[in-house]
């Protein structure tokens, strides 16, 4: 079976403005010295770096020997670690951003060296235990000016001047994430104001060979160096480092804080050695249960998920939405995606009552979107969804494949802007899928017989039309046959009802269920697509 990508305690770590990722491959040996020069730093001294680095083998790097860390290994300890908030870099210079640092230990032993870069000079983060509040956790021993971090996070007054609030960490192997708030409206603020910091799903730098039958490779991000702020800016530019067993990488993040978190990637690659799967732009989020599931949920709250579909604008102007599922088994979707012109893992439903957790708030969790810049080629979108019984794993990944194999000696160049948002992306003036349900049908059947499913679509037009107007579904399988439909506008909801039958047929491997709504010639919703499983 495919290995999870997992990060057990995420979920509980999150709440308390922790982060986590999965358990990783380290970065390659370093002594003190900066890996790159000094002075004169720029993206194209870190490809050069980057470039000679793949040369070498890779060798991971748990940090010096005599490194009293071994104690630091529970989530409670972590946990109880922080940076204090007083000596957060560039807070007495009052700058408009902040940075702090995590401290190695748990889940995170890789060493991860920081430096500030300023006119160009690097200057490296030297580690001390002064930087931290230990809280209840020993103050470890041993540990040298070389002892590096885990990772890091920024600040910035995103609600309130002079309130500065963490919005960005990376953290793990080459994962980062970020927080979308949408319209500051008056009960965020309140959420916002009790100090709690609201992450959802996380991008990586790389995904190499997910979903396969083998074992995941987790590159890492070794070194950062981090512009310091002018006392005007509004964007934070991050250099990143990164190191894997296969490949290297150059990485450049302009990131710009504000209601939506957008970063602006760029990314040179450089294979150490082939991969059968070269995930660029990746996104790893959670599912566990929704309102399309089907099978009994022994739980409290209707819906759980960080995400609850991933949407493609495609090249011809097609528009898809997959809702996503919690699978018996791997399942691996592909989706042809020429010169992609954007994709995302999106948590729609912002309605709290259909979660009803006043802890995790999943309502408020950030969607994430990725649009390319410059033409990326012929290649798809790979969706990866593994079974879960719990909101601890992250088991949903996409991420973009290149049509050709990446082999060693090859090099790549990736730029694509991500935004971290609680807002729909805009839908074209195309009607969205409001809703998935299915269920045994009506007929008494038994449960893998027929199927009856009901999906919603709502827009400003389709409110906009009246019941009697020519709506009509275009619906197919992959395999079975699909019976009885009917499309009606809801006239409690304003959205418009395709109801549909589906006779799988005896079919043991999962089935592709497509349906838009249209008038005439018209299309007036984007592409639902659905996967269908046989019942365990």
């Amino acid at each position: 079976m495919p290995q999870m990508s997992v990060r057990p305690i995420i979920r509980f770590a999150m709440l308390l403005s922790v982060s986590a990722a999965c358990l990783a491959p380290g970065a390659q040996a370093a002594d003190s010295a900066p890996i790159a020069p000094a002075t004169g730093f720029d993206f194209a001294t870190l490809e050069r770096t980057a470039q000679s680095l793949a040369q070498a083998a890779f060798v991971p790097d748990r940090g010096a020997p005599g490194e009293d860390l071994e104690h630091i290994h529970t989530y409670m300890q972590y946990r109880s670690i922080n940076h204090d908030i007083n000596r957060s870099l560039w807070r007495r210079e009052g700058l408009p951003f902040q940075l702090q640092l995590f401290h190695r230990g748990f889940l995170f032993n890789d060493r991860v060296f920081i430096n500030v870069l300023e006119k160009g000079k690097a200057q490296r983060v030297p580690f001390s235990t002064d930087l931290f509040d230990y809280g209840k956790s020993q103050v470890p021993k041993g540990l040298s000016p070389d002892t590096g971090f885990a990772g890091f996070r920024l600040l910035y007054p995103v609600l309130q001047d002079g309130v500065y609030e963490e919005f960005v960490a990376f953290l793990g192997a080459s994962y980062f994430r970020a927080q979308g708030l949408g319209e500051p409206h008056e009960a965020v603020r309140r959420y916002r104001e009790r100090g709690l910091h609201q992450y959802g799903l996380s991008a990586r730098g790389l995904a190499l060979d997910s979903g396969l039958t083998k074992a995941e490779e987790f590159p890492v991000f070794r070194e950062f160096w981090i512009e310091k702020p002018r006392p005007d800016s509004t964007s934070l530019t991050v250099f990143a480092l990164l190191d894997g067993p296969s490949a290297t990488g150059a990485y450049q993040f302009v990131i710009h804080p504000g209601i939506d978190v957008t970063m602006d990637v760029k990314c040179r690659l450089f294979m150490r050695q082939g991969v059968e799967r070269l995930g660029i732009a990746p996104l790893t989020s959670m599912f566990v249960y929704g309102e399309n599931s089907d099978r009994f949920q022994d739980g409290f709250r209707p819906e759980l998920h960080d995400s609850d579909g991933l949407l493609i604008d495609a090249r011809n102007g097609e528009r898809i939405w997959r809702p996503l599922i919690n699978p018996p088994r791997t399942a691996v979707s592909v989706f042809k995606a020429d010169d992609v012109v954007g994709f995302g893992l999106m948590q729609r439903d912002r309605d709290y009552d259909h979660y009803q957790d006043v802890v995790a708030h999943y309502h408020l969790r950030p969607s994430a979107w990725i649009e390319p810049v410059g033409a990326w080629g012929p290649g798809s979108v790979y969706l990866i969804e593994l079974a879960t019984e719990g909101e601890w794993h992250d088991n949903i990944v996409a991420f973009w494949v290149p049509e050709r194999r990446a082999q060693a000696g090859q090099d790549w160049t990736f730029a694509y802007r991500l935004h971290f948002l609680l807002d729909h992306v805009r839908d074209r003036g195309s009607g969205v899928t409001a809703s998935t349900r299915s269920g045994r049908s009506e007929t008494g059947e038994p449960v893998d017989v027929k199927r009856k499913f009901i999906v919603e679509f709502e827009s400003d037009k389709l409110r906009a039309l009246e019941p009697r107007a020519p709506v009509e579904a275009e619906v197919s399988s992959s395999a079975g046959r699909i019976g009885k439909v009917v499309v009606e506008k809801n006239l409690f909801t304003g959205t418009w009802r395709l109801a549909f039958y589906f006779e799988p047929g005896g079919v043991e491997t999962p089935i592709d269920l497509r349906a838009y709504l249209k008038s005439g010639k018209e299309v007036l919703t984007e592409t639902w697509i659905y996967q269908q499983w046989k019942r365990p």
